[in-house]
């Protein structure tokens, strides 16, 4: 059974708001009703992460332009996906980037995907996070770990993804305790590979480990040779519908 935090993380009464982060699908162009799906009212997204081609891309691109307007239009906050690389990206490159999402795509905060959860690292993301603040004063900071970091990288961004797996892997994981000082809406989970009966299950984890943000999908990664987060889950409905309630059991 998954491991259950304190009541402050794992608030399992009222007061839990749950709602979906997307990863970021396919292109625009390659798949245009999904991006059309997302920005349609009543949907329970906390964000959408933009990533044209590995980051913003070369040149302004108009489909991504067009699907990040209709998201704005319907209130919903547009992140850029950065990569860190684990640590090996170079800041100039990362800031050229981060400034491109913003001229092109007027994003309203970033993805830092592949980020590293060493204590050693935490300087240099720490200075990222500071500048992507400064030259956008309202954006929204969210760290792409996958895991549990040094619990450091809290005291910077305004999330931590502490999951990012399959559902094998999730439905045993265990929380880091040091989770527990921080409320729910701190922490994101991705999981692939749910099969449809089991969301309820993954939920119930989400909110027992304390993750206020989360993104399920029966797509799978085919042992590591796709992207499971591209396309749009076959049981989208259902995860809408069970998200939306807002109940915390």
């Amino acid at each position: 059974m998954p491991h259950l935090t304190s009541a402050t993380a794992g608030s399992t009464g009222t007061g839990v708001r749950t709602a979906l982060g997307i990863p970021g699908y396919a292109h625009p162009l390659v798949a245009p009703a999904q991006w059309a799906e997302l920005a349609r009212p009543g949907t329970p997204l906390d964000w959408v992460v933009l990533d044209v081609a590995a980051g913003p891309g070369s040149r302004p691109d108009p489909h991504c332009l067009e699907a990040a307007g209709r998201l704005r239009a319907a209130g919903v906050r547009v992140l850029g996906h950065l990569d860190l690389t684990y640590g090996a990206r170079a800041f100039g490159e990362l800031l050229s980037d981060a400034h491109h999402h913003l001229d092109w795509y007027r994003v309203d905060g970033f993805l830092l995907d592949r980020c590293p959860t060493e204590r050693t690292a935490l300087p240099e993301v720490r200075r990222a996070v500071t500048t992507l603040r400064a030259i956008s004063d309202t954006t929204h900071i969210v760290l792409g770990h996958g895991r549990h970091p040094h619990p450091g990288y809290a005291e910077d961004a305004d999330q931590l993804v502490t999951f990012a797996g399959s559902w094998s892997d999730y439905r045993w994981s265990q929380v880091a305790e040091w989770t527990a000082d921080y409320p729910p809406d701190r922490f994101c989970h991705f999981v692939h590979s749910v099969p449809r009966g089991h969301l309820d299950e993954a939920l119930r984890i989400a909110r027992w480990q304390g993750a206020a943000t989360v993104y399920f999908t029966d797509r799978t990664d085919r042992g590591g040779r796709v992207d499971p987060w591209e396309a749009m889950p076959g049981y989208w409905d259902d995860i809408v519908s069970l998200v939306g309630t807002g109940v915390s059991e």
